[in-house]
């Protein structure tokens, strides 16, 4: 007997047990279920079974699927789903799988509409779509620092992926949100090393300039450290010359610097949520260890690697640095070197900066995420966060507010 494939589409109010009670039908007939898939929005169900069966118990089953439907208040419709239609579906499985997720203080209609025009024109097909935040109060104020983050989940093949990504990046700019395209792989949420860059990343200050404005060179100090940021002047010169500049500065005054830093808003959240789900940190900092060395011991980071400072026998900067600089490349070996300490596939490391020098780790990483960076920078890297705090990285990796509440 020839099969019949139907496709089942119930809606209406959710409540507990029409799920089961709707099953228990298909059971009692021996129907094959191929396909299932339910969602629940503001209380109102969306459920949609594909099953297999013949025709001497198709009509029996959608008579008492009518029946029971009635009797719980929800609509049932019924499709006949062709082997071709079918068969053509099921040659999809496994080609290629995408998540984009849109983040910032809010999502708007415009936003997704012209996120899910991009999609289309590069020939994919958005087959999911999943809130990935927190339920948002009509009063604004009861939430005054809110987060709203949806994540889809598209198929295909894109016909310019970087193309695709560039018009991402372009749009979030002029609709004012953040967005990150990455592939559907076996990595992608078994991420399990984070690297972060510090000054002006997990501090909102660049510590150099702080000490500078302690020794009395803050203005020559800015100067450079911007230029080296933008990328107009090698790391390695730039640094040499803004720490020489510090000479003579008393060191005791790092210790009120630390304890006065301007911590970025979701660092603590961030750290919490990574320490907990069992993710190895690290701070790979073109700034000074100390610094490092006082957020490791806050946050529980697990790894610092940063600049050391020559402190004389006066107690006195000398205006030289002890070691290697900690520049691009030298964070590019680092996060490949404590990835193989650690046992991690580079595709399961994570980099998170806002500079030029940040810009080898960034492409080095499985996931790069350039943090309320520099254009080039944001440019270069494909995924940025610059609307809302650092915790936006936890949405990239797919977690919800509802499993990570701290």
């Amino acid at each position: 007997m020839k099969p019949e494939l139907i496709l089942l589409n119930i809606s209406g109010p959710d409540k507990t047990g029409i799920t089961a009670s709707l099953t228990e039908i298909l059971a009692n007939y021996d129907a094959t279920i191929l396909d299932i898939g339910q969602a629940d929005i503001h209380h109102t169900l969306s459920l949609g079974i594909l099953i297999k069966t013949d025709s001497e118990r198709s009509g029996k089953i959608i008579k008492e699927l009518l029946l029971k439907t009635r009797d719980l208040q929800v609509q049932v419709s019924f499709d006949v789903v062709t082997e071709e239609a079918y068969n053509d579906w099921v040659s999809r499985q496994g080609k290629g799988r995408y998540i984009v997720t849109m983040l910032g203080r809010q999502i708007t209609a415009r936003q997704i509409s012209e996120v899910a025009k991009i999609i289309t024109t590069q020939g994919l097909n958005i087959e999911t779509i999943t809130r990935l935040t927190g339920r948002i109060p009509l009063d604004e104020s009861e939430q005054p620092a809110a987060k709203a983050c949806i994540e889809m989940l598209v198929r295909g093949t894109p016909q310019n992926r970087e193309n695709m990504q560039a018009r991402f990046m372009q749009l979030a700019a002029k609709l004012n949100f953040d967005i990150s395209f990455q592939e559907d792989t076996m990595y992608r949420r078994s991420r399990r090393l984070v690297c972060f860059d510090m000054d002006s990343t997990l501090i909102g200050t660049e510590v150099i300039d702080e000490l500078a404005d302690r020794a009395g060179v803050g203005e020559q100090v800015r100067a450079i450290t911007e230029a080296a940021m933008r990328g107009e002047i090698d790391f390695k010169e730039s640094f040499t010359r803004r720490v020489a500049l510090l000479k003579g500065l008393d060191v005791s005054v790092m210790k009120e610097i630390a304890e006065n830093l301007p911590i970025t808003e979701g660092v603590e959240r961030l750290m919490t949520v990574l320490k907990r789900s069992g993710y190895k940190t690290a701070i790979l900092s073109g700034g000074f260890t100390y610094f490092g060395e006082y957020l490791k011991q806050r946050f529980g980071i697990d790894y610092v690697y940063a600049n050391e400072l020559e402190v004389g026998p006066d107690g006195k900067l000398t205006g030289r640095y002890l070691g290697d600089i900690v520049d691009g490349e030298r964070k590019k070996e680092l996060l490949k070197i404590i990835a193989q300490v650690e046992n991690i596939n580079i595709a399961q490391t994570i980099a998170v900066g806002d500079g030029a020098n940040d810009l080898p780790m960034l492409s080095t990483a499985g996931l790069g995420i350039a943090f309320h960076a520099k254009p080039k920078v944001k440019a270069e890297a494909g995924q940025s966060i610059s609307t809302i705090g650092i915790d936006g990285v936890l949405y990239f990796l797919g977690f919800k507010d509802s499993y990570i509440q701290t």
